[in-house]
């Protein structure tokens, strides 16, 4: 799909106000349109399938609330899916799944075009929006980021106390010596994997680029080319390291009893309450675990334990990006844009949810005051003509980075049984890893 001169806004009002529907969708540029004076009698029925079951009926709720106070013809219906990133992926390929969506990451980007609509040219909404590159394709963008994350660990800061952790641990093994004091001196479980989620296996899978590395060429140069990345380093960084803390957390008892039987939802009030020490989980969790329960201020938020030639780094990057389906019509398409527009720079999402700004110059919320010093690392987009290769290789070695847990609940279980161990592990990846690297032509 190639993406047409966009209009001025000059231009695209005087024509809506003669022939409303005349401009096309794909004509107007999301940095096109001014909120509460542009195509406010616009008339369109939207349907939002998002991840977030969570707030459909409260946040969002109040979001369509103020939304239609500038917009009273556009009407928006939200759908919850508990299981998003599998039940989107087999919606999509029907074409009839909504009018926005939270695009799933399995997606290929030059399949971005087939699915969704253009937000317009990346060079153009850089100036605006920030962390654009998870979905462009040949310049022009298709999704636009919720919220940005950082990458690090969820903790209770009274169990740390209780349990006599007065600095917070910058390497693995004084990751694991903390865990260890919270077993030994108080009566939290030191790290809850939430294992029986499945999701939360793959959350592992977002520390082992920048946070892991301080490399933002790493996830797309250094995988799909390395040799053998999952090999264990001297320094104890690379991907190696992050699984070496999950490994050796269960295989230590650091961890819940049985991970089978792990609860998501209960687990958020747990750790509000003190009975659980650390979560890994994307500063994305802060506000809900600071939200279950009455001690919000004992919840606090620290990068992932590894050092980096003594510096810390923690991935950055966006949550989930709004979609809209290319197969919507042109009004609700243009509705779709409209209402995006205000989700990104009126609701205040980003900071209500202790995210990174999606905004340029937006206010950072107080959690990231922990992260002073630490330098936040962004993902380099893939050269030209490699835009699919991370993926391909990936998909070939079925170790599934970033979309499933299988491998990494295998690291659990490995761990509990006394199976193999981590360095088996690993050399299992890297074989699997290199072999799908030469069916991609890497040497």
């Amino acid at each position: 799909m190639k993406v047409k001169r966009i209009l001025s806004l000059g231009i695209a009002t005087a024509m809506v106000l003669s022939m409303p529907m005349a401009v096309k969708a794909e004509d107007t540029s999301i940095l096109d349109v001014t909120l509460g004076e542009d195509y406010t009698d616009l008339t369109a029925d939207l349907k939002f399938v998002t991840h977030r079951t969570d707030l459909v009926d409260t946040v969002f709720a109040d979001y369509i609330t103020e939304f239609q106070k500038m917009y009273p013809n556009i009407t928006i219906t939200y759908e919850g899916i508990t299981n998003y990133a599998d039940d989107i992926m087999t919606r999509m390929s029907t074409g009839d799944w909504g009018d926005i969506a939270m695009i799933p990451t399995a997606i290929d980007k030059d399949e971005l075009p087939s699915y969704f609509e253009p937000f317009g040219e990346k060079a153009a909404l850089e100036e605006k929006y920030t962390m654009l590159n998870n979905f462009t394709y040949e310049g022009v963008t298709y999704g636009l980021p919720s919220v940005g994350n950082a990458q690090g660990i969820v903790y209770n800061k009274k169990v740390f106390e209780e349990a006599g952790i007065t600095e917070l641990p910058k390497t693995p093994d004084e990751f694991l010596d903390a865990l260890q004091a919270i077993k030994d001196n108080t009566d939290a479980i030191p790290l809850y994997t939430n294992f029986a989620a499945g999701w939360t296996m793959s959350a592992w899978d977002a520390y082992i680029g920048g946070s892991a590395t301080g490399d933002p060429d790493f996830m797309n140069e250094g995988l799909a080319h390395g040799d053998n990345p999952f090999a264990k380093r001297e320094e104890m960084t690379g991907p190696y390291a992050v699984y070496y803390v999950l490994y050796e957390a269960v295989a230590r008892g650091l961890t819940e009893d049985d991970p089978t039987t792990t609860d998501w939802e209960g687990s958020k009030g747990m750790i509000n309450g003190g009975q659980i020490g650390t979560m890994v989980l994307g500063s994305w969790a802060v506000t809900q675990m600071q939200e279950a329960g009455p001690n919000p201020d004992d919840i606090g938020y620290m990068t992932f334990p590894i050092t980096v030639d003594g510096k810390q780094y923690a991935t950055a990057g966006p949550d989930y990006n709004y979609g809209i389906n290319v197969n919507s019509s042109d009004e609700n398409k243009l509705a779709a844009k409209l209402y995006i527009k205000y989700l990104m720079e009126e609701s205040n999402f980003a900071f209500s949810q202790g995210g990174i700004p999606t905004v340029v110059g937006a206010e950072y919320p107080d959690i990231y005051a922990a992260f002073d010093g630490i330098e936040l690392v962004v993902d380099n987009p893939a050269k030209e003509g490699e835009e699919n290769l991370f993926t391909e290789i990936n998909n070939d070695s079925e170790i599934g980075l970033n979309v499933s847990p299988d491998d990494k609940s295998l690291i659990v279980e490995e761990a509990i049984s006394g199976g193999r161990s981590l360095d088996e592990i690993m050399e299992d990846w890297n074989e699997r890893w290199t072999s799908a690297q030469e069916n991609a032509g890497i040497k």
